[in-house]
């Protein structure tokens, strides 16, 4: 099966007038559609860094990166990015809020309407749609941000830390509401983290970065039971302990 996007041997480094640092060095990986991929590395190795080449804000020196085959001058508008604030306008209704990037990009009509309303309806947002931002409660602005992202129908979805503002409680809830919303919209997802508890429970597959310049340490595929179908129940079962080790040892070994 030919993947949904590829990185062949990818290099970044800041240039300031002081030099360069080095972020990023030979980094290749492959995610298959539909695979939910979580990156994980040591603090300050370039994991956002990594998004920003994705998604296009940034162009790697070296190497390249495709996306459904094409380079990454063509396929800006097949990502949708979730950042670690919602960045929900209160001068903004919900329902206006959600459809601001079909505004932007001039897709806002009947179809997309239809499609927004649907998943508002969905995910339990539909009678707060008049609301603003501030009437909503953390994980309900956490849904309400990835509609939007959902909104513009994107191939990939990147995800920088989108629960780090959140209370554990409403993280642990958050994180089962965007994994299932994920799963039924059929999306593939690249989620950085420096929760190893929520990689483990989220992913299918968990790219470990060294230190700076960060390299691929590791790739490790992760396999639950079948009866464990969310974060929430993964993280019940006795495989856990066994990922979260081996990814501890992982991220506390030099090299």
């Amino acid at each position: 099966m030919k993947p949904l996007l590829e990185l062949e041997n990818v290099s970044y480094a800041y240039h300031s007038k002081n030099g360069e640092t080095f972020a990023l060095s030979d980094i290749s990986f492959q995610v298959q559609r539909g695979e939910f991929i979580a990156v994980v590395g040591p603090s300050g190795c370039g994991k956002s860094t990594l998004l920003s080449l994705i998604s296009g804000l940034l162009r790697p020196e070296g190497g390249r990166i495709l996306l459904e085959g094409e380079t990454e001058n063509t396929f800006r508008e097949k990502i949708g990015y979730m950042l670690q604030k919602d960045h929900l306008f209160e001068w903004r209704t919900i329902y206006r809020n959600v459809v601001l990037g079909l505004e932007i990009q001039h897709k806002l009509n009947n179809e997309s309407r239809t499609r927004v309303d649907k998943m508002l309806m969905d995910y339990g947002l539909y009678r707060f749609r008049s609301a603003r931002p501030s009437e909503l409660s953390g994980g309900m602005r956490q849904r309400a941000a990835l509609i939007r992202t959902l909104a513009l129908d994107p191939e990939l979805l990147l995800l920088d830390e989108p629960f780090s503002a959140l209370d554990f409680q409403t993280r642990l809830s958050v994180c089962d509401d965007v994994y299932s919303i994920l799963r039924r919209e059929k999306k593939t997802a690249i989620l950085v983290t420096h929760d190893l508890s929520e990689a483990v429970s989220m992913a299918d597959r968990i790219i470990v970065l060294s230190a700076r310049p960060a390299r691929v340490k590791k790739i490790l595929r992760i396999r639950f039971a079948e009866q464990a179908q969310t974060p929430f129940e993964r993280r019940n079962m006795p495989e856990f302990k066994e990922y979260f080790n081996l990814l501890w040892k992982e991220l506390n070994e030099h090299g």
